[in-house]
């Protein structure tokens, strides 16, 4: 997966560069020939719209951005259908809305239509549907949109191309100073470090939100490496394994695909606050939840529904798919798994409220 913002791809009037493009795609061919599929997630179509239109600055109001996005789309798909011809390939254009990755059908959908491509040599080129995605729905920045999809695909590895060199320490001044080579695991003391958006005008994230994505892609044991793309020449490095940029890595523990959809894509209908045993069971044992352990529930959900289960503090530690509705689960709360039969008079189907391969730990800590 390799992601590239609007700020790599453009010329010095803001406009997209045929130039900038060709040197991108010719090095994602490169990668190609050397036997790696690879997905792009590229910005670019508001400040494409931009330019046909005559804007100098990103509009601030959501109908205008829509507008560019629908006006610029077509171009950038063009400079880019372009390039990867005269290299002997194809690409495809995927513009996704949150509910795409997050409704599980459309989910499921959106995953055989990328396998399909990849297997069918054709490059796809991912954006998200700015032309009608509202904030409601919207994904946020491009560098979570490239990390959903890279879970969903099971990329070995993210790149996510800026344009600065990784991330850096900070001097006495509040300055980026040595740059970090390699960070294990994402925390407070990263996040410090990062800087937001600086203020260009086809720029809409920053290093927040690399690390937010970095942090996604090592729950599921994936890697994640920030690098410089000002010269796009950095990926033949990268494929060289050099010490460049900044590498979340990996492991080798791998989370199933039907987990990653429950910790990162669904959407949850209700709680279950459980207690303090139950959740340690959950946390540190891998058991499903059963009756027993737990306190009360909220929100209305049915038998199917993903909820999220918190300890008692009221923080989140899993999120699974509930085996019986509100309802039910009210009436055998506390109760051994045993007696569920006969208060349900006899319509229990489940020992367990959360079967545990229903079920994914998320980050403890997490406020619900």
């Amino acid at each position: 997966m390799i992601k590239v913002g609007s700020r790599l791809l453009i010329d010095e009037n803001g406009v997209p560069s045929e130039e900038r493009i060709n040197e991108l795609v010719n090095e994602i061919g490169l990668l190609r020939q050397a036997g790696k599929q690879v997905i792009l997630v590229s910005s670019g179509s508001i400040a494409s719209g931009m330019s046909i239109l005559g804007m100098t600055q990103r509009p601030k109001h959501l109908p205008e951005l829509q507008l560019c996005a629908a006006v610029g789309q077509s171009k950038l798909m063009s400079l880019y259908e372009t390039a990867c011809v005269e290299r002997g390939f194809h690409c495809a254009q995927l513009l996704l809305m949150a509910d795409d990755v997050r409704v599980r059908k459309r989910h499921l959908n959106l995953s055989n239509c990328l396998n399909t491509m990849l297997s069918h040599g054709i490059l796809p080129v991912i954006n998200e549907n700015d032309s009608l995605s509202v904030e409601e729905i919207r994904f946020g920045e491009n560098d979570e949109l490239a990390a959903l999809v890279a879970m969903m695909s099971r990329s070995d590895l993210t790149v996510l191309m800026t344009s600065v060199n990784g991330l850096h320490t900070l001097d006495e001044n509040g300055k980026p100073d040595e740059r970090i080579s390699v960070v294990e695991a994402v925390d407070d003391e990263h996040l410090a470090l990062a800087g937001g958006t600086d203020g260009n005008e086809m720029s809409t994230g920053g290093m927040h939100t690399k690390l937010n994505a970095a942090s996604m892609v090592n729950k599921v044991g994936e890697s994640l490496w920030i690098i410089d793309g000002t010269d796009f020449k950095e990926l033949r490095k990268m494929a060289r394994a050099e010490d460049i940029g900044t590498i979340f890595p990996g492991n080798e523990e791998k989370m199933r695909s039907a987990k990653r959809w429950l910790a990162f894509f669904s959407e949850t209908e209700g709680t279950i606050t459980v207690d303090q045993g139950a959740a340690k069971a959950l946390c540190e044992q891998g058991t499903s939840l059963l009756p027993g352990g737990i306190k009360y529930i909220s929100g209305e959900f049915e038998v199917g529904d993903i909820v999220n289960i918190l300890n008692p503090e009221g923080n989140t530690i899993a999120k699974g798919m509930s085996n019986y509705n509100t309802d039910e689960i009210n009436r055998i709360s506390g109760r051994q798994s045993s007696e569920i039969d006969s208060i349900l008079g006899g319509s229990a189907n489940y020992n367990e409220v959360v079967h545990r391969d229903n079920l994914v730990i998320v980050k403890d800590g997490e406020k619900e």
